[in-house]
């Protein structure tokens, strides 16, 4: 089953923490997020990459095709016949990445539709964004998908709290004080999709989002089901965001982190 990641967007509200590379490629700690999300499906047994690229998809294709220099140790000889010695291999070895340009204006359900000639003669695919990561169980979610039968499964979570909460007692006292809580009711979309290729039928020929009109239909014909995760999700949208996620990684505490 590929895993198909939305990596073109222009990421316009993190631009305070790099505006000269794409938001997948904005880093948590030694690598980019988009490796982050990555990892976490290989952890899983899912190592076929399909990247929808748009914005600066040059750094992105950059990266994976000096993928060995970067995480290896190399001997370089120079001259004529230019020969490189990589020294040892990295953990990454058989992922299989098709990089496809979608459009740089591209929106999500466009860039979906664009890259469905890559999918092959798989009959599901797994679809989430390139700046978000979780500690949620693929395997479980996949299991999930195919019991109900339906097209389209969306993980939903809890959304992380913006601002301090404060626990009160009736008479003023404060009893606790949570910085960065869980939202306590509802849920909101992860990402973390599986989708029936099905699905793509609901995608016209006009430049869509995904998450507006497909969805919408998709729901009214009874083919969404969510699939519910309680624990870590954190997407990177600000640059507090971009902190929280480093601090987590610098202190040995994220909990995404399964590989």
């Amino acid at each position: 089953m590929k895993v198909v990641i939305l990596c073109g967007g222009q990421g316009t509200r993190i631009r305070d923490v790099a505006d000269n590379i794409p938001k997948p490629m904005i880093p948590v700690g030694p690598a980019p997020i988009l490796w982050h999300v990555m990892k976490s499906y290989a952890a899983h047994g899912f190592t076929e990459f399909v990247l929808c690229l748009g914005y600066k998809s040059h750094t992105i294709k950059e990266f994976f095709l000096n993928y060995q220099a970067f995480t290896s140790d190399f001997t370089l000889t120079l001259g004529r016949e230019k020969a490189i010695d990589y020294h040892g291999d990295h953990d990454e070895s058989g992922w299989k990445i098709t990089l496809a340009e979608t459009g740089l204006d591209s929106l999500t359900g466009t860039r979906v539709k664009r890259i469905a000639k890559y999918l092959g003669d798989d009959q599901d695919f797994l679809l989430t964004y390139a700046d978000g990561v979780a500690d949620i169980d693929i395997n479980a979610l996949v299991d999930f998908h195919r019991g109900h039968g339906k097209l389209v499964t969306v993980t939903g979570v809890r959304p992380p709290g913006r601002f301090g909460e404060l626990g009160v007692e009736a008479d003023g006292s404060v009893r606790e004080f949570n910085e960065k809580p869980q939202a306590t009711g509802g849920c909101i979309s992860g990402g973390y999709f599986v989708c029936n290729r099905k699905m793509l039928d609901y995608i016209g020929d006009d430049n869509v989002m995904l998450e507006q009109d497909p969805m919408r239909k998709v729901v009214a014909d009874g083919q969404l089901m969510v699939y519910r995760h309680d624990g870590f999700w954190q997407c990177m949208d600000t640059y507090r965001d971009y902190t929280l996620l480093n601090d987590l990684w610098n202190a040995d505490r994220a909990p995404w982190r399964c590989w």
